[in-house]
């Protein structure tokens, strides 16, 4: 059971944030609840009790979205259902979709949000992936002299390892800050050990964009979450297909450099193979799902006579 002395539900941005920064050790901020709720229960926390409880969901300022210089801001409370819903955000960031079918349940996507995922720092976050992927930095927002201040983080470099991130103590996430992908083919990979509701092993997104002719990897974007204490970008793998002609092959290559990447968390040999196998998939899936291009593999015989 959750329980608290206070309980704030804040209107705007100033207003939480000199709540939070004048709150007992102790509290918590909270949003869609669907991270501490599992927590604070029997078989985890157990009972738990709170000096102060600040629920941002009333606050406008981290609603809704906005686009410049090709990049998009979600507002914090912008949650995973949301990619499955607007369009705009389904085409300005295809492999979100992917990823928020695979997240939980209807239930579960109407209340989680994105920000939350991320200042939760699990190592098995569906979204974190996804989000390093998209180039996506996190906006962490604190009062400075009684003014609003803002300073934005690469999530790759925020999320420190298990629970752990940049956040500061007075501060409050307020957006996620991600490229647009346009035109880009998306993925999303994720195994478990149960068939619904499923908390990853690992998982993985892919974002892949071809040339007219579709023979070309004109860019390439890879993340894996859930083999390490942190997501990790797979530059090498990047760099390994960015620029070359389309092939299986080449694919399985790159697939190949993912092994390494697993770090000391258990059964490491297992997901040294899940990943592989990821990664691959996660890459085919990406080129299949590129909107307007006909995807032509270089051994496209040699693969159907295989």
């Amino acid at each position: 059971m959750l329980t608290c002395d206070n309980y704030h539900l804040p209107t705007n941005l100033p207003e939480a944030l000199a709540i939070w920064s004048n709150a007992k050790t102790g509290s918590r901020l909270v949003s869609g609840a669907t991270d501490i709720l599992p927590w604070a229960r029997e078989g985890r926390a157990g009972d738990v009790h709170l000096p102060e409880l600040i629920d941002v969901t009333r606050i406008a300022e981290l609603n809704g979205y906005s686009f410049e210089n090709g990049r998009v801001r979600l507002g914090a409370n912008t949650v995973y259902q949301d990619f499955l819903t607007d369009q705009t955000l389904m085409r300005s960031l295809p492999c979100m979709p992917f990823c928020a079918i695979w997240f939980a349940d209807d239930q579960i996507r109407e209340q989680a949000s994105v920000t939350g995922n991320l200042v939760n720092a699990s190592p098995v976050a569906d979204g974190t992936p996804a989000v390093v992927a998209l180039n996506g930095e996190i906006e962490l927002t604190r009062l400075h002299d009684g003014s609003v201040v803002s300073r934005q983080v690469p999530v790759v470099d925020f999320i420190e390892g298990p629970g752990k991130t940049q956040i500061a103590g007075d501060e409050i996430a307020t957006a996620v800050i991600l490229d647009t992908a346009n035109g880009y083919g998306g993925s999303f990979q994720k195994v478990g050990q149960r068939r619904s509701l499923v908390i990853s092993v690992a998982c993985s997104a892919a974002l892949v964009k071809a040339d007219r002719d579709g023979r070309v990897f004109e860019d390439v974007r890879l993340a894996l979450g859930g083999v390490g204490p942190r997501p990790i970008r797979m530059s090498e793998a990047e760099s390994v297909l960015r620029g070359e002609r389309i092939s299986h092959a080449l694919i399985e290559r790159a697939a190949q450099t993912a092994a390494d990447t697993v770090g000391s968390r258990s059964r490491k040999e297992y997901r040294r193979e899940v990943v592989v196998n990821f990664v691959r998939a996660a890459l085919e899936d990406a080129l299949a799902n590129q909107p307007e291009v006909q995807v032509d593999f270089a051994d496209a015989k040699e693969k159907t006579h295989a």
